[in-house]
């Protein structure tokens, strides 16, 4: 293991925390703003020492008033005084502990002198003068302006040293990076959290060696790899893999996102990137954590330029350079994420920058039982929770989806007073983040219930009935999320790619609903909406990107996805597209025609499960199963239930002289849950 070098602090940081080093120089920061406050602070006091001298305090008064006064002994002689805008006097008090009046008398540049000639003939020149001295015209013209410019720059430069974060100012501070230095203590997640993605683990693994004991690979001539790619789906646990790689290596860890790079000044990413890069290198050996890094690698000339200068070119120029360039990076590691690989520019890509390109796919059903695992150690589980169960009818779910099923379970259990998690929380869970909330208290009509139980009957006998589809798991019509009912297969095993028999019978599950209402009920309803668009989307994939077509054979006509571009991109000719439109169509068509013969036929079940939805609103599969045999449910139906609680709210104990408060299983005013 190496030793840490002397910036190996994890207190390194760059937002004037402790480890920042000191001015270089030695020299006092922020000398010129100290003169500069201190000049507008002066300038600012003898502005409002002028504008107090000049203030027009006293009475006004007209001259001819001002004569009348002095003529009759009401003004103090000695107190007469003459100023450049007025004549100031004091009037003598009447009382002994008054404070004398002052009386004013306005005097205006036209009429100046003849007003002091007289008031030298009516004192006898017992006049006071007052001159105004030149600077104080100066500061009374300029002063103003003067003060303003000075004020402004002292907020601005003040504003530009609280940004910046240093003695550097706004400026200076921009260019330097925003990360943030991570520890195992901060972060708190080991590899011991992580489950699900065991490749990537051991990839990740053998970076952390690299840095532990980089003797013990340089030994037979290799180097340690400059930079690792995660590339995933969301919630596949690219970013908890770094935050694990935090807390388990023994180096300084530099975590930054790319959006960090971009600012609103030209050439601050790379500036940023330098200091970045330069501090990493201070810090040897140590890791780099960019996440969505595809904020600024994205592949350089696609789409539509802003100018001939585009700030995340500039940024993305800037990586290139510090991982692959003249300047040695040895001992710096680079590890990336992003949910969009395809976007990025091939240099950034390449061997010699990212030497590893690591793919943290979505969790197999062992992986997601890992996951499962992990994050029930943190709540209390009953004795009847399955998690196998759970980890099965979860495909394709990330690792995120999976820890918001146990959170989701966890509230669930929670709201309803539970002393534990039981399976049927986790289901509801399951349900709620895939589908959405259940909303039991909506009310609909009659023939609006009929429509949509016989629309969830025509799904689901279909869903039993073809044996290449996923096999029915429940069905409900309690509204869910944005649909009036669902029904809900529990596929049996991953699947990594679609065959073209599961594609065809899901085609004719999905047409089931829509055939079902409108035998039932004579008419059509906006319902199988998103059952259109579902078998619309699968048509066309079938027919653009795996070539199930028989007249358009093996070829991809969908194009490359880089969500570059505005204007999309279609390289078939107009004979080609209308050829495309018919087989979408000619899929559509059959689906439908085979669903709709596959019903007709079997009419009966459909019935019989349509009528048991009315009746008890939610049936698993071996409910529906047992219908279609035409066997009877013994289960009480939803009137049994409500009619049961009411004679249970309504019945008085013997002693008791009050009704009693309505009660349910769950709580006070709770009806028990019919599904």
């Amino acid at each position: 293991m190496t030793e840490p070098t002397k910036n190996d602090k994890p207190n390194a940081d760059q937002h004037g925390k402790p480890g920042n080093k000191p001015n270089p120089q030695g020299a006092p920061t922020g000398g010129s703003r100290g003169w500069m406050g201190l000049v507008v602070v002066m300038m600012l006091v003898a502005t409002m020492a002028l504008f107090l001298s000049n203030a027009q305090t006293g009475r006004e008064i007209s001259f001819k008033q001002f004569e009348q006064y002095y003529t009759t002994d009401q003004i103090i002689p000695e107190s007469v005084e003459l100023k450049e805008t007025a004549i100031v006097a004091k009037l003598i008090q009447t009382e002994v502990a008054s404070t004398p009046e002052v009386v004013r008398v306005p005097v205006n540049a036209v009429a100046r002198e003849a007003i002091s000639e007289r008031l030298f003939e009516l004192t006898d020149g017992r006049v006071r003068l007052r001159p105004q001295p030149g600077w104080i015209n100066f500061i009374y013209i300029f002063g103003p302006v003067i003060l303003l410019f000075g004020l402004l720059y002292f907020l601005i430069a003040r504003g530009m040293r609280a940004a910046g974060g240093g003695p550097g100012g706004m400026l200076g501070s921009f260019g330097k990076s925003r990360h943030r230095t991570l520890t195992k203590e901060m972060t708190g997640i080991t590899f011991k959290d992580v489950a699900g993605i065991e490749e990537a683990k051991d990839e990740v693994t053998e970076i952390i060696e690299f840095l532990k004991n980089p003797k013990k690979f340089t030994r037979l001539g290799g180097r340690i790899p400059r930079g690792v790619l995660l590339s995933g789906q969301p919630g596949c646990g690219k970013t908890l893999l770094a935050k694990a790689i935090a807390g388990e290596a023994d180096v300084p860890f530099f975590s930054i996102s790319g959006s960090d790079f971009v600012e609103m000044f030209v050439g601050v990413g790379a500036s940023r990137v330098r200091d970045l890069f330069k501090q990493a290198k201070d810090s040897a050996p140590c890791i780099i954590f960019l996440d969505e890094i595809d904020a600024v690698g994205r592949r350089r000339g696609a789409g539509f330029s802003q100018g001939g200068h585009d700030e995340r070119e500039q940024t993305l120029n800037a990586i290139l350079v510090e991982m692959d360039g003249f300047n040695s990076t040895d001992g710096v590691i680079v590890i990336a994420a992003t949910n969009r690989p395809d976007v990025l520019d091939p240099a950034l890509i390449r061997p010699g920058r990212f030497d590893r390109q690591i793919s943290v796919p979505l969790p197999d059903v062992k992986g997601r039982l890992e996951i499962l695992k992990v994050h029930a150690k943190k709540v209390k589980l009953g004795p009847n929770v399955d998690l196998e169960k759970i980890a099965r009818g979860t495909p394709m779910f990330s690792g995120a989806d999976l820890a918001a099923i146990i959170n989701e379970a966890a509230i669930a259990a929670t709201m309803q007073n539970k002393d534990f998690i039981e399976h049927e929380d986790l289901e509801e869970a399951r349900d709620k983040v895939k589908f959405g909330r259940a909303k039991k208290s909506r009310v609909r009509e009659k023939d609006e219930n009929k429509l949509v139980a016989y629309h969830e009957a025509g799904h689901a006998v279909l869903q039993a009935l073809l044996k290449d589809a996923d096999p029915l798991h429940k069905v409900t019509i309690i509204p869910r999320g944005d649909s009036g009912g669902a029904t809900f297969s529990l596929p049996e095993k991953d699947r990594m790619g679609y065959s073209l028999k599961w594609l065809l019978a899901t085609m004719r599950v999905v047409c089931g609903g829509r055939i079902a209402e409108e035998k039932a009920m004579n008419d059509v309803s906006s319902g199988a909406s998103q059952d259109i668009r579902q078998i619309t989307a699968i048509a066309r994939a079938m027919v653009l990107e795996w070539g199930m077509s028989p007249k358009l054979g093996f070829i991809n006509y969908a194009g490359q996805d880089t969500r570059d571009s505005f204007i999309p991109e279609k390289d078939y000719s107009e004979e080609t597209a209308r050829i495309i439109d018919e087989e979408i169509k000619r899929l559509t068509s059959e689906a439908y025609a085979e669903a709709q013969r596959l019903l007709e036929q079997n009419w009966d079940k459909v019935v019989a499960v349509a009528e048991a939805l009315l009746k008890h609103e939610t049936l698993t599969a071996d409910e529906v199963h047992k219908l279609m045999r035409g066997e009877e449910l013994t289960k009480p139906t939803v009137a049994d239930l409500l009619s049961a609680d009411r004679a249970r709210s309504t019945a008085k104990p013997k002693g008791v002289t009050h009704a009693p408060e309505l009660q349910g299983p769950d709580g006070p005013e709770t009806l028990p849950d019919p599904a």
